[in-house]
């Protein structure tokens, strides 16, 4: 199995940090399938493939967060051993799994973590410290076996061998409002569909195709019993981006986008996944005098995911 395995390795400049995932080698001219949360942020990403030992620079087809799911092309790939996920799998409660990943980051032969199957269709509420969102993950196999960080992305085994499900690990930046001692996969068939869909170009409500549009700011939920206002308040803005041509500053909070009201960062991340790189928008804003605004915005290229 570890033949069809990549270490990915996530650099993300603007935070001045980098993050360990793993990924699973879908064809044979390296389309590799990870957790979206592994390239959330990332400014350049890069791929180790287990099966030959090569490294290659890789970039993102597209994503759906609300799946946690993303899509990734390895350059130059060629000739990859591969991994066959299995949609049709039947999955219950005390059936013994083993979850293989690149646990804290090591590289190399992947860890093996080993346990049972303890629950089924679960639900999680998953938190991204870096956009301030947060999305339900539905539908999720639960597990015993110690899944780690780095973990995330690698294939969920059966006691046949089979890829039943996507290790799905809570890192610093991605926390589960959840108990520690829980693990939890996305099940093959949801991880397909979806690898289907970003691979044939088919964008939806869920899934974006391509680079990701960006205003360039770190937000939060807006405090409305000091604000005022409901919306996505900007906490820190990054020098040089449409945000910051904007004029906008710390402290103002986004309160629409092309006149559709932004209730919180998670709306305000969900409207972006919409558009793309070069889209003009029309952003509305309260600044921190309280003074409403509206302003035309062409969105930049950031940081993937």
């Amino acid at each position: 199995m570890d033949a069809g395995m990549v270490d990915l390795l996530s650099q993300q400049d603007l935070a001045g940090t980098a993050a360990a995932g793993t990924g699973i080698v879908l064809t044979s001219n390296g389309e590799v399938l990870t957790n979206n949360h592994v390239i959330t942020g990332s400014t350049s990403l890069s791929g180790v493939d287990i099966g030959n030992g090569r490294t290659y620079t890789a970039s993102v087809i597209g994503y759906d967060r609300t799946h946690d799911l993303a899509l990734v092309q390895l350059h130059g790939a060629s000739g990859l051993q591969t991994l066959q996920l299995d949609p049709a799998a039947k999955v219950a409660v005390g059936d013994a799994v083993t979850a293989l990943g690149n646990a804290g980051g090591k590289g190399g032969t992947p860890a093996v973590a080993t346990g049972s199957v303890t629950a089924v269709d679960q639900q999680i509420i998953a938190s991204d410290e870096g956009s301030g969102s947060s999305e339900q993950l539905n539908g999720l196999i639960q597990v015993d076996a110690p899944i780690q960080a780095g973990d995330s992305g690698g294939p969920l085994l059966d006691a046949s061998g089979q890829v039943i499900g996507i290790d799905t690990a809570a890192s610093v930046s991605y926390q589960f409002q959840t108990g520690p001692a829980e693990g939890f996969a996305i099940p093959a068939v949801q991880a397909q569909t979806t690898a289907a869909a970003i691979a044939a170009g088919q964008s939806s409500g869920t899934v974006h195709i391509g680079p990701t549009a960006w205003l360039g700011v770190g937000v939060g939920a807006a405090n409305a019993s000091v604000a005022g206002t409901s919306g996505a308040e900007i906490l820190q803005v990054v020098p040089g981006s449409p945000a910051d041509g904007l004029g906008l500053a710390p402290g103002d909070i986004i309160t629409s986008l092309d006149g559709k009201q932004v209730a919180d960062p998670t709306a305000l991340t969900r409207m972006l996944d919409l558009h793309h790189p070069g889209d003009s928008v029309t952003l509305g804003w309260t600044d921190a005098n309280g003074h409403a605004q509206s302003s035309p915005l062409r969105l930049g290229s950031g940081p993937e995911g």
